[in-house]
């Protein structure tokens, strides 16, 4: 069991990390996801370059407006900013949480085609003291749960195996003082219904908070990064905000723990507006219990990539646009959201 000075540090950052009418930019793709990233606009996939796509947005003045926490990818974590600092230390001084994505991603589950299991675990203790060491004081561990009803997919066995993992890594987080962010992600990829997402999303949360408590897991100590409950994206019964909202709140009343540290909701390839109304619908609905806030990466940076394209010359339009994302989701988060501020300069 953890002792209460390292229950006070995690309670103190899970204070930090939900502070009203923020939210947490997840900053953390792989080399390889960010690659793709800048491919899509003719920008090489050089460290350097990577380094530039996170200055882009770590060093967007007033960022430290809207976001509380951003989480890195190992790369960026030991990098340093133009101004020569490095991010994490370049962070706390605009009073923003520096956080780290340490699981090594979804590899294929073996004897399960189709799924996936996350794996980190192995050195997780080393590196995770590494990182708190110099300056994380929060980390990220990403699940991936795909729905395919013609094959009967998730597994009981894949949820089980996933939840068990997540659960290990929040201990090992814990002991040492970092906030564990776990992201059971139900994909949005396929063409079920919101009924089998609702569905799936439930089986999963339960699961988890299962093996949580069965690792004694300090659940006021960690954030849940979920996705919201939202039909595939192949199907073309497209729900409207307001019934994401109802059964987004519904599977989180049922299934998450009142005295959770916080509840932050992946993008999950929805648009950036898209992202911003089901958010501002979820809000709105309301009767969670606990603090609810924004984590999102193409949702909050893809607008400002395609303006930025690699060009110095730019930076200040592309990051005006991500500013406004930012502010958007902000008044999401208080429900005063409106599509037509879109359309607004």
């Amino acid at each position: 069991m953890l002792n209460e000075n390292i229950k006070n540090i995690l309670l103190k950052t899970v204070s930090q990390l939900m502070s009203p009418q923020k939210g947490i930019l997840a900053a953390d793709e792989s080399n390889e996801t960010a690659g793709k990233r800048l491919a899509d606009y003719e920008i090489s996939n050089s460290e350097e370059n990577r380094r530039l796509y996170r200055e882009l947005f770590f060093a967007t003045t007033e960022i430290e407006k809207y976001v509380s926490g951003i989480i890195m990818y190992d790369e960026t974590f030991w990098q340093k900013s133009n101004s020569g600092i490095n991010y994490p230390q370049f962070l706390q001084e605009k009073g923003i949480v520096p956080g780290i994505k340490v699981d090594l991603g979804a590899k294929d589950f073996p004897n399960f085609p189709g799924e996936k299991i996350t794996v980190g675990l192995d050195d997780l203790s080393i590196r995770a003291q590494k990182y708190f060491d110099n300056g994380a004081r929060f980390a990220k561990w990403r699940a991936v749960i795909k729905i395919d009803q013609e094959n009967n997919l998730p597994t009981e066995a894949c949820i089980d195996a996933n939840c068990d993992a997540v659960a290990k890594y929040v201990g090992i987080c814990q002991s040492i003082g970092l906030v564990p962010i776990v992201e059971p992600e139900v994909l949005i990829l396929g063409n079920h219904s919101i009924e089998k997402s609702y569905e799936v999303t439930s089986a999963v949360l339960q699961k988890l908070f299962e093996k949580l408590k069965l690792f004694n897991a300090f659940i006021p100590g960690l954030i849940l990064k979920t996705s919201m409950i939202i039909q595939g994206d192949q199907n073309p019964n497209e729900s409207s905000p307001q019934k994401i909202a109802e059964e987004t709140v519904r599977v989180l009343k049922e299934n998450v723990p009142v005295e959770i540290g916080g509840v932050v909701f992946l993008s999950g390839g929805q648009t950036s507006v898209e992202a911003t109304a089901h958010f501002d619908a979820i809000v709105e609905f309301g009767g969670l219990d606990f603090e609810i806030a924004f984590s999102y990466a193409r949702a909050l940076q893809e607008s400002a990539l395609r303006i930025w394209k690699g060009k110095d010359e730019n930076v200040d339009l592309a990051r005006r646009e991500f500013l406004k994302r930012l502010k958007l989701n902000t008044l999401a988060d208080s429900g005063d959201y409106d599509i037509k501020l879109e359309y607004l300069e």
